[in-house]
């Protein structure tokens, strides 16, 4: 059997599905506030600031697991929580604007996921596609060339849906993803630490083993 070291492997976070995909919302939500919410605003720097919450915890929490899985648990579970208000945030966009929040049977969610995008260009790409697909091309948008923020009316078969719309709509179809990874990864952490302990247990079952195999 290996021999247990007092500080495993750790850190890796670049490789977790769970951050690549935390730090797409991000950079969609950086585009996305700058083009439609006002820069003076609360919600502005709320929605940038909890997009950013979410990457920088599962990079923290996969750097403490070294010495400590209970701070890992910790910091996993805040960037998962800044995720879900970021959703809200998105949410109450879509609301307030009386712009419609797509359901789960809505093809352009799927079609959003089976692209894997990896970065902003390509999920740029397809709001442009959704866009065009929808009707004649508009003006604006994280898939157009304008700034505007006004909002449309409700998306109807003659009226294809703004920019506005499909970016929002977007925005929340990547944090599903990224907050379904993160409770399965929160379960797996939980389970770990459930079996093995702490840095406290390791260190412990370290000195014993030591112990033994000096015939102390």
């Amino acid at each position: 059997m290996a021999k247990e070291k007092l500080i495993p492997k750790h850190g890796g976070y670049r490789k977790l599905r769970s951050f690549q995909v935390a730090q797409l919302v991000y950079d969609v939500t950086v585009r996305f506030c700058s083009r439609y919410i006002n820069r003076r605003s609360r919600t502005h720097d709320q929605m940038v600031q909890a997009a950013r919450s979410g990457v920088q915890n599962i990079a923290e929490g996969s750097q403490a697991s070294g010495t400590s899985k209970k701070m890992e648990l910790k910091l996993t579970n805040v960037a998962r929580a800044s995720l879900e208000e970021l959703r809200l945030d998105y949410e109450d966009f879509l609301r307030q604007r009386r712009l419609p929040q797509w359901p789960e049977a809505d093809p352009r969610r799927q079609e959003l996921i089976d692209r894997r995008p990896r970065i902003v260009d390509d999920f740029a790409g397809w709001v442009r596609d959704v866009r065009s697909k929808g009707g004649p091309s508009g003006r604006g948008g994280l898939g157009g060339q304008g700034t505007s923020s006004t909002p449309s009316t409700l998306s109807t078969p003659s009226t294809p849906p703004s920019y506005p719309e499909i970016s929002a709509n977007g925005a929340l179809v990547l944090l599903r993803v990224a907050c379904a990874l993160l409770d399965r990864q929160l379960a797996s952490q939980g389970a770990a630490f459930q079996r093995e302990g702490g840095f406290t247990e390791r260190l412990y079952r370290i000195r014993r083993a030591s112990r033994n195999g000096s015939g102390g």
